[in-house]
């Protein structure tokens, strides 16, 4: 199969298109022929080698695909080869080939194209396990998500939309700030000029955010507690600004918040499984509706990985970076 393999930790450029042996899948795995794969974040970790893939995974960068069903392992009984997926993976997307637990698969939402629908694995998982069964986010409640022109954002601000919250977001330019707004962001705001903080009060009467969502770690710690409601909670998956920061107890207690850190790749099996049904069965009649849309900025080609990780990289592009074999 072709794969993209890595010579050494380091930038873009050690990255490279190669030929792998072909995978097979074991029990409970189906093979997919990857149609295309997602850029995420945490595969720049991977590629700079701070963030090594879980025990048992493939080596191959990528957590998300899209694809036709090519082979079934012993005792897989829901799937058949030629159906078109979706994947959650812990491993293995930038390939032409990829074995995935059975569990992590998912059909393909009504009306969304082949190629396009690896945009939604990894977005949709996260967003639905972390906003809502996780932070049980509810209509009339005050949501804010930072970084929202990427692709956990821009899925964020629709599906927080979509159930009543009011949204608040983060961006750093105003082209992002716009399309935060199309996308049911009730408030956009500049994280280069403005102070979340003060905005998210002034415009809730004080009220402050019932739930966040943060990629950033260490860097908003103390501010996204400042920010959150009574009540509210704060769930943190990424670490963008930093793995250390300072946390006043004391405020936490006085609001009776929660501070929430999760990971989704790690996560056993059987608890990413029960992650993937319950987005099959809440998520994707959005999706399939059009209440909620799949974002793309570009779709390139596994040869050209290293330019798809700069344009991730660099953070200029809105939603998700494809890549098809």
């Amino acid at each position: 199969m072709r794969a993209v393999t890595q010579s050494s930790p380091g930038g873009p450029e050690t990255l490279s298109l190669t030929e792998l042996p072909d995978p097979a899948p074991g029990p409970g795995e189906v093979l997919i022929e990857v149609a295309a794969t997602a850029v995420n974040r945490a595969d720049l970790l991977q590629r700079q080698g701070n963030y090594p893939p879980p025990p048992g995974a493939s080596d191959v960068i990528g957590l998300e695909c899209s694809g036709t069903i090519a082979a079934l392992g012993e005792g897989v009984a829901d799937w058949s080869v030629g159906d078109e997926v979706c994947a959650l993976l812990a491993g293995g997307g930038y390939a032409s080939h990829v074995v995935v637990p059975v569990g992590q698969v998912m059909g393909v939402p009504e009306g969304i194209d082949l190629v396009t629908a690896a945009a939604l694995p990894e977005v949709a998982c996260t967003v639905w396990s972390n906003v809502f069964m996780v932070a049980g986010l509810r209509p009339g409640e005050n949501f804010l998500v930072h970084g929202g022109g990427g692709g956990i954002g821009t899925f964020a601000i629709q599906l927080a939309h979509a159930v009543g919250a009011r949204v608040f977001t983060t961006a750093g330019s105003p082209e992002k700030l716009q399309r935060c707004r199309e996308l049911g962001a009730d408030v956009a705001i500049n994280y280069r000029d403005e102070d979340f903080v003060k905005v998210v009060r002034e415009a809730t009467g004080g009220h402050g955010a019932d739930v966040v969502l943060d990629n950033m770690g260490a860097k908003y710690l103390p501010r996204n507690v400042d920010v959150l409601a009574d009540e509210g909670r704060l769930v943190i998956i990424g670490m963008q600004g930093g793995v250390k920061g300072e946390l006043n107890i004391a405020k936490l207690l006085s609001k009776r918040g929660a501070v929430i850190a999760t990971a989704l790749r790690s996560r056993p099996v059987d608890n990413k499984a029960r992650i993937c049904a319950s987005v099959v069965e809440n998520v994707w009649p959005l999706v399939a509706d059009g209440t909620v849309k799949p974002v793309v900025s570009e779709v390139l080609s596994l040869a050209d990985v290293a330019r798809a990780h700069r344009l991730v990289e660099d953070g200029d592009s809105i939603g998700k970076v494809l890549m098809t074999p």
